[in-house]
């Protein structure tokens, strides 16, 4: 069982006995206490959906949710709803476009490496791999002789998601994206 200060963003646990998805995870530090973070959490209900803030120390312990992990790949949209076909048995899994909202800014057809968490045989979230490829559909025109380390300028990508990139990039390239930090992580490679 981990404590609180090894639960990680996209995990399941149980809480008063129910399963959540930790959707954010806060560190802080208060002053004036001998070296005991707490870790602000907001979980949603894998039954209901309702959302919870909870707080806990490092040192509290909590238990994982049983949940399952299936590869998966984007396949199509159907009103609120986001279809996810399961690459080993075809399987479709829906999944309410608000839950998985800020997943949705990094998945387009060609995103590889996506994973499906089902708790209780019922999708309820999803997890993504740590970068993804996009392609830039607008940015300000390329400079010559734009260093990659030099002054960065805003960039839209394909699934609408906008990030910080040099200026040596320009419209239609494709660009790895850091999915957690939001940011440019270099040129995609180009096969």
């Amino acid at each position: 069982m981990p404590k609180a200060s090894e639960i990680k963003k996209n995990v399941a646990i149980e809480y008063n006995g129910k399963a959540y998805i930790v959707k954010s995870i806060d560190r802080s530090v208060p002053q004036g206490r001998a070296g005991g973070s707490l870790y602000r959490m907001r979980m949603y209900d894998v039954v209901t959906g309702n959302k919870v803030d909870e707080t806990f120390k490092d040192s509290d312990i909590l238990d994982f949710a049983d949940l399952v992990r299936k590869p998966v790949v984007f396949s199509y949209i159907d009103g609120d709803e986001y279809v996810f076909m399961d690459t080993e048995d075809y399987t479709p899994y829906n999944l309410n476009k608000d839950s998985i909202a800020d997943e949705i800014l990094f998945i387009d057809e060609s995103t590889a490496g996506i994973q499906v968490i089902i708790v209780d045989d019922v999708p309820v979230a999803l997890d993504l791999p740590t970068s993804v490829e996009l392609e830039v559909t607008e940015t300000d025109p390329s400079i010559k002789g734009g260093s990659a380390t030099s002054r960065t300028k805003p960039a839209l990508l394909s699934t609408g998601v906008t990030v910080q990139v040099p200026e040596h990039i320009s419209t239609g390239d494709k660009i790895k994206v850091n999915v957690e930090e939001r940011k440019f992580m270099g040129r995609a490679d180009t096969k």
